[in-house]
């Protein structure tokens, strides 16, 4: 029996793939409906993806139908984004990013002919890093010293320890180019500044495989997933946070609900937030490695305000990905990151998912949210008295930019904060992303696949290997395969 904490994309992957490699599989879920990070919250007729919205990399999603002997075409319909991204700056000038070679390098040109020969080369290191990077490492579990030694020439070949801002100002002068190439880490919940330029990865994941949006919304995709579990006779239980692993002669050996419920595995996989999993749900007698001490130390991804509405009318010129970028690129980073101070000016990335499928909102509406990266809980932040002061900031930024006539058109509106990350997702510090993907907390170095410290005790998710956005959770999901056992008739 294995025992699954927590219904996110990595959770419902790690459910598939353990119910295929013989296992009798319960699903945990702490909210009313599955999805974790992908919760779908439905509102005076509109539908909110509350989580990841870009599909890049749809072969993994592809690779779990398949094992359970369907199609995934079958059950949700993926719509190729073209451009990706529409991205404005400050100034009112915008970059259409796309995956057209042609196009992106005249898109270049308009901003710096200077530029487009190292454009070139950066795509040439981009794809060498998808190559060792997510193709080589992604799906490994680093599990034994053994692991990282191998690795160690990967890492070098990628110059892995350059940021990834570094990597595109080495080739690219122009500033606003050098901000286009190096936002995506931010995706993930990672500071252009900080992280590895190992991450340069991304850019070629979504050049060679894409950006695609689902039908129906991200939701759709976390259905099927459920279907899948479903047709295989896995349970999947709601409204059951779990609040204990138990841990009997040194191994994990079931869980506790709230409820005090008492439920046995052979194996628990948690696919809640890492740092979360061991301060909160595994005793500190258990934990040599993961100790308070530790989990406090780590550097945390930044933590997420997102503001969800739905208009009255729709904004046909707005793409359905776009980053409506503030005055300021590196020292607003380095507020989020380091000094961990919210500051007056902000950037936005704002979803219209009704760009794409009207359904999504009433007739004639539209459907959006704007997420503004913001620190974690260390800001000190009161978020229950200054969340509305900080969606108007939002509302009157849209309205003066890409949204005329917004505040008048309002007809139904939600925020989230990074305290409601905390309160009801789990997540520690509010963290939108777990620990930040900087070179010393990626790979070995990120909480292990196979727990550290408790046998029978694995990880998946955003906090653990290889990390965050949709092909990383998918990816962890894969990475248990190499560290549990089969299951053997």
């Amino acid at each position: 029996m294995a025992v699954v904490i927590g219904s996110g994309f990595g959770g419902l992957a790690a459910a598939i793939r353990l119910s295929v490699m013989g296992y009798q599989v319960k699903v945990l879920e702490k909210l009313d409906a599955p999805g974790g990070r992908a919760y779908v919250h439905r509102q005076d007729g509109f539908t909110f993806d509350a989580g990841p919205t870009i599909i890049t990399a749809p072969f993994l999603l592809e690779e779990l139908w398949t094992m359970c002997g369907k199609r995934f075409a079958d059950d949700v319909t993926l719509v190729p984004m073209d451009p990706f991204y529409r991205i404005r700056f400050d100034d009112g000038s915008c970059f259409d990013y796309s995956g057209d070679e042609a196009q992106m390098e005249a898109e270049v040109a308009r901003f710096s002919p200077a530029d487009v020969a190292g454009y070139r080369k950066f795509v040439k290191d981009a794809d060498y890093c998808r190559d060792l990077g997510f193709q080589g490492l992604g799906s490994q579990a680093f599990d034994k010293p053994t692991d990282l030694l191998k690795a160690i020439p990967f890492f070098v070949k990628m110059r892995a320890w350059r940021s990834i801002h570094s990597l595109v100002a080495k080739y690219m002068k122009n500033e606003k180019l050098r901000v286009v190439m190096s936002f995506h880490p931010l995706l993930i919940g990672g500071n252009p500044f900080s992280v590895t330029s190992a991450y340069a990865l991304i850019n070629s994941l979504e050049r060679t495989w894409g950006v695609h949006s689902a039908m129906g919304g991200t939701g759709a995709i976390v259905r099927g997933l459920v279907g899948l579990l479903q047709a295989r006779g896995v349970q999947l239980r709601c409204n059951a946070p779990v609040t204990q692993i138990r841990i009997e002669n040194g191994r994990a050996c079931g869980v506790e609900l709230d409820s005090g419920e008492f439920i046995a595995a052979d194996i628990v996989v948690s696919n809640a937030d890492t740092a979360w999993t061991y301060k909160h749900l595994v005793a500190r007698e258990h934990r040599r490695h993961w100790t308070d001490a530790r989990i406090e130390r780590g550097k945390y991804s930044m933590g997420l305000f997102v503001w969800y509405f739905g208009t009255s009318r729709q904004y046909a010129d707005v793409h359905h990905h776009m980053m409506v970028l503030g005055p300021r690129y590196k020292a607003l980073l380095t507020d989020i990151f380091k000094r961990h101070k919210l500051a007056d000016d902000f950037s936005l990335y704002l979803h219209r998912p009704t760009a794409t499928d009207p359904s999504l909102a009433p007739a004639g509406c539209d459907t959006f949210y704007a997420l503004s990266p913001v620190p974690h809980l260390d800001s000190g932040t009161d978020w229950a008295s200054y969340a509305e002061t900080y969606r108007a900031a939002i509302a009157e930024v849209l309205e003066r930019s890409v949204l005329p006539g917004l505040q008048q058109s309002i007809v139904t509106s939600k925020v989230s904060t990074p305290q409601d990350f905390h309160d009801r997702l789990w997540s520690y510090k509010g963290a939108g992303f777990g620990l930040e993907p900087v070179m010393t907390q990626s790979a070995w170095f990120r909480p292990h696949n196979r727990s550290e410290d408790i046998p029978g005790l694995y990880m998946v998710g955003a906090g653990t290997h290889p990390g965050a956005g949709v092909p990383g959770v998918l990816m962890s999901a894969k990475a248990l395969e190499s560290v549990i056992p089969h299951v053997h008739a």
